[in-house]
């Protein structure tokens, strides 16, 4: 089969790793318009659940990708001045840099094509059996048939931008400092042994009364040192390199399609679905999507059946995660619910953001009821039950909501 790949992330290269395992007389070029090394995002978490998988498509991509991270075992919350800290799994970072060279070089050995510098316009799409649109949530060739993708975008209320800092954290840490406009918050954690990653969000109310969103970078960089100087010990706070733009207050969108495929092509990654960053999923979501699509196609006799098969696969997959991610974002951008109860209960509350249940309980009842339902098999099976009920039930008012603001569209 002749494939290409277009967008040079870690979905479309390692899927172009996989099909050349599984037969290494596919013709496989990945496209990417940037140069080489040139990538924004720092670091990109995961868990040992991917690198589980990794090792089954290709043991020595895992390998690698292991040999290059760090880990922490432990998140720690700070609010104004106190600390709180909670055991928690294994997390892993590795830069994106380093992730993509890596990724790289590994399809390369295999006989890949990376072609970088190399722009694949979605009115000039490269003649291939199959067309894999990886090229993020700005996919050109996405939009380009859009109608027939059924895209649609859902903004969300608070800002953040992602920075680095030379800042080595230990675990994973959050930082929430109150100010007279309102409370900002930092998610850091490590992916090198110089380097972490730092993110940081508040509301669009609390960005304007500080000023910073009409503030130039290195006065508004400068202004967050001072906020976060708790956690950050005197490193500095880093945009982007140099070379490569200024880093933006962003609101972060929320990417769903009706379909993945249309014809020859089909959606991958941030093309095809985002979600919130305050999960640290995207990058394990990606290559999930390419560990199924190339799964798929190397079992699947048909390429239509294939392709089919991933869309369904995948979209049952990611309804878990997406529930997730979206009350995990409600759940910052409702943080004076929760940010007065005692350090404790906030840090559990803060572990427990993904769950239905919590925007409906009064904070105090669902911490008391969640610390009993640790010890009471009765009430662990009734939030087990209820919390799916009640996603489920939110998640069909969603959609059902955007049809509906749709169909409207149409009709004016």
């Amino acid at each position: 089969m002749k494939i290409a790949c277009v967008g040079g992330g870690p979905a479309g290269l390692y899927f172009s790793i996989l099909m050349k395992r599984q037969e290494p007389s596919h013709d496989i070029t990945v496209h990417e318009r940037n140069p080489a090394g040139s990538t924004y995002g720092w670091g990109v978490t995961y868990w040992s659940e991917l690198l589980d998988k990794l090792r089954e498509g290709d043991p020595e991509t895992a390998l690698a990708i292991s040999e290059n991270s760090v880990s922490w075992t432990s998140g720690v919350a700070h609010v104004r001045d106190r600390t709180t800290v909670q055991p928690g799994d294994e997390g892993f970072g590795i830069g994106r840099h380093r992730l993509l060279e890596l990724l790289a070089e590994r399809a390369r050995s295999l006989g890949v094509r990376v072609e970088y510098e190399h722009e694949v316009t979605a009115d000039d799409l490269p003649d291939a059996d199959l067309v894999v649109a990886g090229d993020g949530v700005n996919s050109a060739v996405r939009e380009r048939y859009a109608d027939r993708f059924g895209s649609d975008i859902a903004l969300g209320r608070n800002a953040y931008i992602w920075l680095g800092t030379t800042k080595v954290f230990d675990s994973f840490t959050f930082s929430f400092q109150e100010t007279d406009h309102g409370w900002i918050w930092a998610y850091g954690y490590p992916f090198s042994g110089e380097q972490s990653t730092c993110v940081i969000e508040c509301s669009p109310r609390t960005l304007a009364g500080l000023g910073m969103d009409a503030m130039g970078e290195a006065e508004g960089l400068a202004r967050l040192e001072k906020i976060f100087a708790d956690i950050l010990d005197g490193h500095p706070l880093i945009g982007r390199e140099k070379g490569d733009g200024a880093a933006q207050w962003l609101t972060f969108r929320t990417l769903t399609n009706r379909t993945w495929r249309h014809g020859d092509i089909v959606l991958l990654g941030d093309a095809a679905h985002t979600t919130h960053y305050s999960i640290g999923a995207g990058t394990t979501l990606a290559l999930e999507d390419a560990i199924c699509l190339a799964r798929e196609l190397g079992t699947q006799p048909d390429k239509e059946a294939a392709l089919a098969a991933y869309e369904r696969r995948r979209k049952a997959d990611l309804l878990r995660l997406q529930s997730a991610a979206r009350y995990s974002a409600q759940w910052y951008e409702n943080l004076p619910r929760y940010i007065h109860l005692p350090p404790e209960q906030m840090f559990a509350l803060l572990g427990q953001r993904h769950s239905p249940l919590l925007p409906y309980v009064p904070p105090q009842l669902y911490y008391r009821l969640d610390r009993a339902a640790g010890r009471l098999e009765a009430l662990r099976r009734l939030k087990r039950w209820l919390g799916p009920k009640l996603a489920r039930t939110s998640q069909s008012r969603a959609l059902a909501s955007r049809e509906e603001t749709a169909r409207q569209g149409l009709h004016r």
